[in-house]
């Protein structure tokens, strides 16, 4: 008789060790810290108890993210408020670049529009952007995370250009077009990579494109 067939006579006879209760009594089974033996009764509870200290892991895991969770959504609440009380574009990149800077811990930002309205007067905000980076910005399922190099935009950030290590490409978009490009750059080559969760990012670039949208319009 081989493991599995004890196993599955077992599993199928649940009755088997109330009617020869003497066998539990009689087992035992190695113990899992050490090399003596210790009874069956004695292995379930040291089972038991190891269960329970990795439930109680997991536990702890799920309330720091919860807690985690709450955070950052206190500060996307105070974004989209300040974001809503902005009247102009200037006040709109101000909000943003201080919620992002003091809340977020995010040292460099910079903001792309594709199209300069009329009445607006020449800012870096609408400084002429490649083709390929449209392109690439209108092709973008979700914020692009990761390395600096091969773009365009690591010269966005100023002096603080060579030494920004990584970034996050936020495309902004209006009635189903791409109309610019939010950038948020780290020291940190592992601020923003390439696993990383996207969501609230995803939440900035919204909430940003429809504040420029009403200042704009």
């Amino acid at each position: 008789m081989k493991a599995d067939d004890v196993v599955h006579y077992l599993q199928n006879n649940p009755q088997f060790f109330e009617e020869h209760a003497e066998v539990l009594t009689s087992m035992v089974v190695p113990h899992p810290h050490g090399g003596r033996t210790i009874s069956i009764t004695e292995r379930q509870m040291l089972a038991l108890r190891d269960k329970n200290r990795q439930l109680e892991g997991k536990m702890g895991e799920l309330f720091q993210h919860g807690e985690e969770n709450d955070a950052i959504s206190e500060k996307m609440h105070r974004l989209a408020v300040g974001l809503i009380a902005t009247r102009s574009f200037q006040s709109v990149l101000h909000t943003l670049h201080f919620h992002l800077r003091d809340d977020f811990a995010v040292p460099h930002v910079a903001v792309r529009l594709w199209r300069r309205p009329t009445e607006c007067e020449e800012l870096p905000e609408f400084a002429d952007v490649s083709s390929e980076l449209q392109a690439f910005a209108e092709a973008l399922v979700q914020p692009y995370c990761g390395s600096t190099g091969g773009f365009e935009t690591s010269s966005w950030f100023g002096e603080a250009a060579t030494h920004v290590r990584s970034q996050a490409l936020i495309a902004m978009r209006q009635g189903g077009g791409t109309t610019g490009m939010i950038a948020l750059g780290s020291e940190d080559g592992e601020r923003f990579y390439p696993t990383m969760g996207t969501i609230y990012l995803q939440r900035i670039g919204e909430m940003a494109s429809a504040a420029l949208l009403r200042v704009l319009r």
